[in-house]
């Protein structure tokens, strides 16, 4: 039951215990105390909206930050995935296969705020070798949900036998 839970919650955080019961064939109460006990386990870290900060007429600049790290003796990449991800212009931060160790998500309100970011504090840090920067110029489906406006039925082809 918890996983159901969780799926439901994952889609949408603002489902009641109440709905989730019917859904479930459960009680309110049932739902209720798995909730809690996934919340004081760490299961459940914390609740969020997805926001289209574009509709809501916000400017934001993502990049996609590819880091090459030397590895610390002991604590391998977490020291320097640690110092990155106290940044507060830092949104995520992942370890990843492949020719950069870690993918750090990086927020700012210019291109310049994050060149600046990546230059003057990301590059500097004790163990960063080398970096490699993407800019996000469109967001197609994030965390499930599709931020492109379907298309109008004039705008479709027509499909013939």
């Amino acid at each position: 039951m918890d996983k159901q839970i969780l799926k439901i919650l994952e889609r949408d955080a603002r489902t009641s215990s109440a709905q989730m019961a019917v859904m479930l064939g459960k009680t309110e109460e049932e739902i209720e105390q798995s909730i809690k006990e996934m919340e004081e386990a760490g299961i459940i870290r914390h609740y969020k909206a997805i926001i289209d900060w574009e509709k809501a007429g916000k400017e934001h600049v993502f990049a996609f930050i590819d880091v090459r790290v030397s590895p610390s003796r002991g604590v391998g990449f977490d020291d320097v995935a640690r110092r990155v991800y106290k940044y507060p212009e830092v949104h995520s931060v992942y370890l990843v296969s492949g020719d950069y160790d870690l993918r750090v998500v990086v927020e700012g309100k210019t291109m310049r705020d994050v060149a600046f970011f990546v230059a003057e504090k990301l590059s500097t840090l004790e163990g960063v070798l080398s970096t490699k920067s993407s800019f996000l110029l469109k967001k197609y489906k994030m965390d499930g949900d599709i931020f492109e406006e379907p298309a109008a039925a004039e705008d479709r082809l027509a499909v013939a036998p």
